[in-house]
């Protein structure tokens, strides 16, 4: 799908309260259900309502191209769109994101955690991309399976791509791992790798690289989750050695 610039704002979810306007001081906070301004990375469980799922915060709907993302220094920690070094709006221009995007709370790629090549965690949540068959609204929080993950090095960071499926989606019965994903859904993954590799060169960057063009198993993907949930609570409790003045209250 062409790439397009959004016009309008986008289908925001029930419960959140958004302010501004979208495409320029937009901001999406989140409630509890008294009416108390939440964070979306800190007071959400990771674990989800349903047996063996986890938490999935929508940043980005499906076909959406602003770069929307949880804001880690900011009261609450709103959802905000991200911007370019000049101070203007950031949008994907690699076409159009066909996958709703997110985090999973309560989690932290930890900048300390380096491997032996030297690629250290991205400072950010665990990163989502969710594969059912519709668009979530801004702000959902939703049930999902985890299906396996891919890790990107991104401009010399580790950031990993955790891949799953809501579970209310049509297909959730079907797909439980990488492997049924394929099955169902035949070279979807094979475009997950093309996008993460090369959403940037629309815009003049050169191609990242995937540490292994093979996703990870769902029982890899689950260690991941549950490594950086760890550096979560480390972060949370001042034992991180760093906050990064973030908004961890």
């Amino acid at each position: 799908v062409p790439w397009s610039k959004a016009v309008i704002s986008p289908e925001i979810a029930q419960g959140t309260s958004p302010v501004g306007v979208f495409g320029d001081d937009f901001e999406l906070l989140f409630k509890d259900q008294y009416g108390k301004y939440i964070s979306p990375w800190h007071d959400l469980s990771l674990y989800g309502t349903a047996s063996n799922s986890y938490t999935f915060v929508v940043e980005i709907p499906k076909y959406e191209t602003a770069k929307m993302e949880v804001n880690k220094e900011d009261m609450f920690n709103p959802i905000k769109q991200d911007r370019n070094k000049d101070g203007s709006a950031r949008y994907y221009t690699y076409g159009t994101p066909f996958f709703n995007y997110g985090l999973l709370p309560q989690t932290w790629e930890d900048p300390q955690n380096c491997d032996t090549q030297g690629h250290c965690g991205d400072n950010d949540p665990l990163d989502v991309m969710e594969i059912g068959d519709s668009p979530l609204p801004m702000g959902s929080v939703v049930d999902i399976k985890i299906l396996g993950s891919l890790e990107l090095i991104d401009e010399g960071e580790t950031d990993h791509k955790i891949i799953a499926i809501r579970l209310d989606d049509k297909d959730a019965h079907l797909i439980h791992d990488m492997a049924s994903l394929e099955y169902v859904k035949p070279g979807l993954i094979n475009k997950l790798i093309d996008w993460l590799k090369k959403y940037k060169t629309s815009d003049g960057k050169p191609e990242n690289f995937l540490s292994s063009d093979f996703p990870t198993s769902q029982q890899e993907a689950l260690e991941i989750i549950e490594e950086c949930h760890e550096r979560w609570v480390n972060l949370k409790a001042g034992r991180s050695g760093t906050t990064e003045g973030f908004y961890v209250n």
